[in-house]
């Protein structure tokens, strides 16, 4: 057996040991007092995460102010994401880009996070599975076998991706972290099985703006369903084909 070989068949061995230890561990402790949660966790907590949700966010843009980031805050306060004073190489899990019309001038003010697309290309290049996406639609990178390679990052069109180069101090027992690792938004996941919307939206719907909503994609009684039925919603880069989970109005 050559070298390659033997390399491949000990990374998938390890593969299934993690997946064996992941389905019968309640929790990983991977730092004091913090905890991995179990992907296969959902709200209600006895229920298995099902393919028959897709859970999604949509942002109208008419509602969401250039200047105002408190969807920003809120993610950084919750996930206790330090700032190191370096904007290109700070984490950010979500961030407001300013875009302007060539033809119009018309200006405004675009929330950017993981797109949680139906088809990620940061699953296809990550070559640990560590970059992956729940049965719910939500993408989300497992820390322990991210090996800091970055393709995920490079793949990403939306440039959601950050890599962690700092130590991590402080870390949220809901969100673990660590240095070498790429990060991006989860949706709040930890909320989202218990029964929570994003803290970003929560903090848009707290601020009365109205301009973040969250829900069952899969669903056509649900809120977001409804609206999107209603008015339309667009997807960032379309063109792609990647069936986003983040669909935006008044672009």
């Amino acid at each position: 057996m050559s070298h390659i070989e033997s390399s491949k068949n000990a990374a998938l061995t390890r593969r299934k040991f993690l997946g064996s230890a992941m389905a019968t561990t309640a929790g990983l402790t991977i730092a004091p007092g913090v905890l991995l949660f179990r992907a296969a966790q959902a709200k209600p907590a006895a229920q298995a995460v099902t393919s028959k949700v897709r859970w999604g966010l949509l942002i109208d843009n008419t509602k969401c102010s250039t200047g105002c980031d408190d969807c920003v805050t809120a993610c950084k306060t919750v996930h206790k994401l330090e700032g190191h004073n370096r904007p290109e190489t700070d984490v950010q899990w979500i961030r407001k880009l300013t875009v302007t019309d060539k033809q119009t001038g018309h200006v405004m003010s675009l929330p950017m996070m993981c797109q949680h697309c139906g088809n990620p290309p940061c699953v296809d290049v990550c070559p640990t599975g560590a970059s992956f996406k729940r049965a719910d639609g939500i993408v989300l990178v497992d820390r322990h076998i991210c090996i800091g390679c970055r393709y995920c990052m490079m793949a990403c069109p939306y440039k959601a991706r950050s890599f962690e180069h700092e130590v991590v101090h402080d870390q949220s027992v809901s969100a673990p972290r660590g240095k070498g690792t790429v990060e991006s938004c989860t949706l709040c996941v930890y909320r989202v099985d218990h029964g929570k919307i994003p803290a970003c939206v929560e903090a848009c719907n707290e601020a009365k703006h109205g301009a973040m909503l969250f829900g069952d994609l899969n669903d056509p009684e649900s809120e977001i369903s409804k609206r999107l039925t209603k008015y339309g919603g667009k997807e960032i880069r379309a063109d792609l084909g990647l069936n986003t989970g983040v669909r935006y109005q008044g672009i």
